[in-house]
Parts: C-alpha cells; structure tokens; sequence
C-alpha cells in the first residue's frame, strides 16, 4: 500500500491520526482476491478474516462504507457485485457463499440464509462518493428481485416480516420468543426508504412511489405494535403480537428509518444517555444495563458494544440533531477501542469485534463458536476507526453528484482531511489557528460548495469554492 494513495486526517489527538492509519494497513494486509463463481475463480476482492470459510453478505455492506474513502485503491464495488451475480432465479441472494466452491452455505438456524438487508443504503452510498447515476440503474433490476424475494419468503398477513433469530446477529441474546423482530423489520423499512430515493435519483415516479409506499406501510406497523408508550420504546414481538420487553440497541435502527417522531426520538435519547440505560462507559451495548440478561463481561454478546450497532446509532442520531452526542459517543467507543488495543500492563493488544461496555477489552466466548471474539475483524472495527473518524469525528459529509462538501463540527479544531478523491478530483479541508485566527485552508480541482456550521458559536455559511488553493477566516464568517 502506497501511503500517499489513501487521504489521510488531521486530528489533535495524534492516537486518533495512528488508528485510522493502522486501520488502512490492517486492510492492506487482510485484503484478499479471488472468489469461486460458478465452479471458477473470480477476481473479485474481499477483506479476509481469522477463521473465515465463506464469504457474507453483510460483512461486505458494512466494509463497503469505509472502503468507499479509499480513493479506489480498494474497490468496495466487486464484492458487492459477486452477490449480484449469485442472485437466484427467484431473487434470492444468501448470506454466505463458501469460499471453496462458490455455493450458498445454509445452517440449520438460518435455512435459507438471510441476513439484515442493507444493499440500497450501500447503492445510495456508493451514489454519493461516486456520482455513478449508471451503476444505480443496472443494480435496480437486483434490488427489485432480492427485496420480491424477502416480501414472498418472510412477510406474514399481518404486514410485519418474520426470520429466524439468528439472521439479526444478536449473538446468545434471549430472543427465542421473538417472531416479529423489530431490528430486522426495521432495516427492512430502511431498505424500502433508500429505495424510493434511489428512485428519486433516476426520476423513476413509479419505483419512487412503490417503495415509499411499502416504507410507510412498514412505518406505521412499527409504531402501531412495536411501540410501547408506558416505557417510550420499541420493542420485538412474539407469535400472539405481544410486545416482549427486552431493551436491545437494535431498536435504534428506528431513527435511521426515520419511524419515530420527534416526541418518541427524543424520549429513546434520554435512554442513550442514562448510565442505567444505554449510557454505559463505552456506548453502547447491544442490551440495556437494566436488562436481566446484561453482563459486564459480554459473554456470547449479552452486553456487548458491537461496532455495526454504535456506527448505526450515530447515523441514527445525526437524523434527529443530535450530532454533537453522536460525536461524542463515537469518540468515546474509539477511546476503548484504544485502550484495548494498547493496554497499561505489560501485554498484547488488539482489536475485536466487539467491546465490554465499561472497561477496557473483549467478550467472553461463546462455547460452541471458538472464533469468537474475532480478532482484527474489520468490517466492524473500520466503521468505526475510518467511517465514523471522517463523517463525525472530523464531521465531514460529501456528495459528488451535488458537488457539496458539508463540514459540522462543534467547535473549532485543529482537523481536517487531505488527498480525498471524489472521482477524478481531489480535495483537502484544514481548520488551524494562527496570528490572524482560525483558518480553514481549502484545495481543490474543480468547483464545489462548501458548508461549514460551527454549532457552538452558532455559525452556518455556504460559499462556493473555486478551483485551486484558498482560504477563509472564521471570524468573518
């Protein structure tokens, strides 16, 4: 890996800098080509991992929203792709493939291996770093068949989608009860959401239409039977649509589907923040600290600080204003993520997929699932030592196809980025302070508009930015 090729960050704390640096050579190393489509080796890439035989559909969505800041150096489109190409006559695409033979790995847990679906976020993504408007059109017919293909399989007469428990990813979390997951019929909702945005992108009226029109219907089920106004929260429900009441980080996926209103959001909030809650020392774990099943040590993942839920949750938060407290816990979780890695005594750290919610270091296995924790499992740790690094520590968000680069940060800070590529043009944003005050230093090829809000000192302001160096000071804003 050529350094010089990924951008790099500007951040006060140097241990920050150092992480996400890592995080690019840990991929380097773990980046791995070649996967067996219909008996023969394609080039297709992935990032490998201890213990890995197959390759999963929901690992390779979350890695493509860090791999999608590489500047292309690894391409995030070609795993995706393969699953595209595993596509069934009747649209269904599994979650496991065997990295052996190319076949579909099924367990008895999950017979017809599926998984949360993420693939239109991940398309309205890719849209947005890439600009690509024709992509979106060729992966639609996909889109169209796989979301066919869970509506047929998995949604009951009552509107709600019912799947084996295991294909929510909860770990040894007690949900045998549960037939009507809220996690899962809720990324259903936000598959439903992006999908009529992608529609909205094409100016395809009717697929728009559609799939609002499916968001909606899920919507208003959620908040009819999942909701439970006496505790303010969301919850799984069992075969007779009783409302089981188990507090699971899960129910966050709501605000990213944008199903509560503000009323509802902003009493799930104070829950964020309650230490008694989900506010323990390292946010957030996968069960509230008030719940019978709640461990310190996070065996089998009951109490655990899994890196998608916490990256999620964020994304969740920044819908409904809460950005400054999404920041903040994202630099809270990279703290212990830190900690962990480089331990005070005198031995060796690491990094997991998945956190203990109060002190530094790792779950405790599960008995029947030696691989886990995994180590260095970075379609989970990358989300939160690159992804959220650039989108909420340093506070940026970017679209090329608007040709907008939007820059949030609470108050002002030595940060920035550099050497960011959206498609052939590069550009770099620094924020420093010198004689004069503080100064953000722009460069670019081509003409953008630049944002920049600075929430405690109340200041909002668009410029267009041309071509080439320039600079502006705050204080004339």
């Amino acid at each position: 890996m050529n350094k010089e090729e990924i951008p790099s960050i500007i951040f006060y704390d140097q241990d920050f800098v150092d992480l996400y640096d890592r995080s690019w050579v840990w991929i380097d190393e773990l980046w791995k080509q070649g996967l067996v489509l219909d008996g023969k080796p394609v080039s297709a890439t992935y990032i490998s991992h201890e213990g890995q035989t197959t390759v999963n559909l929901f690992d390779n969505c979350l890695s493509s929203l860090f791999l999608g800041y590489s500047n292309q150096v690894y391409p995030p489109f070609e795993a995706i792709d393969y699953f595209y190409y595993k596509q069934e006559e009747d649209g269904a695409i599994r979650s496991d493939y065997s990295l052996e033979d190319g076949y579909p790995v099924f367990t008895e847990d999950n017979p017809e291996g599926v998984c949360l679906p993420l693939l239109p976020y991940v398309e309205y993504f890719f849209y947005h770093k890439t600009g690509n408007k024709k992509r979106l059109k060729e992966v639609v017919p996909f889109l169209e068949k796989y979301f066919d293909w869970l509506k047929a399989k998995f949604q009951k007469e009552n509107g709600l989608f019912s799947v084996p428990v295991s294909a929510c990813l909860t770990g040894g979390v007690p949900r045998d009860e549960a037939v009507y997951q809220l996690d899962f019929n809720t990324v259903v909702a936000i598959n439903a959401l992006f999908f009529s945005m992608i529609g909205d992108i094409l100016n395809d009226k009717e697929l728009s239409f559609r799939y609002k029109k499916l968001y909606f219907i899920l919507k208003t089920r959620i908040n009819s039977l999942m909701w439970d106004p006496e505790t303010s929260f969301y919850y799984d429900l069992d075969k007779e649509e009783k409302r089981i009441p188990l507090k699971m980080i899960s129910a966050y996926w709501t605000l990213l589907a944008e199903i509560p209103n503000d009323e509802k959001a902003a009493l799930m909030v104070e829950k964020l923040k309650d230490p008694a809650c989900f506010g323990t020392e390292n946010p957030f774990p996968n069960v509230s600290a008030d719940s019978p099943c709640f461990r310190e040590d996070a065996y089998n993942l009951c109490g655990a600080v899994v890196p998608f839920n916490t990256y999620f949750v964020v994304k969740g938060l920044e819908k409904y204003g809460e950005r400054v407290f999404a920041r903040e816990c994202a630099i809270r979780n990279i703290y212990f993520i830190l900690d962990t890695l480089n331990p005070d005594e005198d031995k060796q750290g690491d990094t997991w997929e998945a956190y203990l919610p109060s002190r530094e270091g790792f779950p405790s296995g599960a008995e029947d699932n030696p691989f886990f924790p995994r180590r260095k499992f970075l379609p989970q740790l990358c989300l939160m030592t690159i992804t959220l690094m650039i989108e909420d520590v340093i506070g940026l968000d970017i679209s090329l196809p608007r040709k907008t680069v939007n820059w949030t940060v609470p108050s002002l800070e030595v940060m920035g980025i550099e050497r960011l590529s959206l498609k052939r043009n590069f550009i770099s944003i620094m924020s420093s302070k010198n004689t004069r005050g503080w100064e953000i230093r722009l460069e670019s090829e081509k003409l953008y508009y630049f944002t920049i809000e600075i929430i405690d000192e109340d200041k909002k302001k668009t410029l267009p930015i041309p071509s080439g160096k320039c600079s502006m000071l705050i204080d004339k804003l």
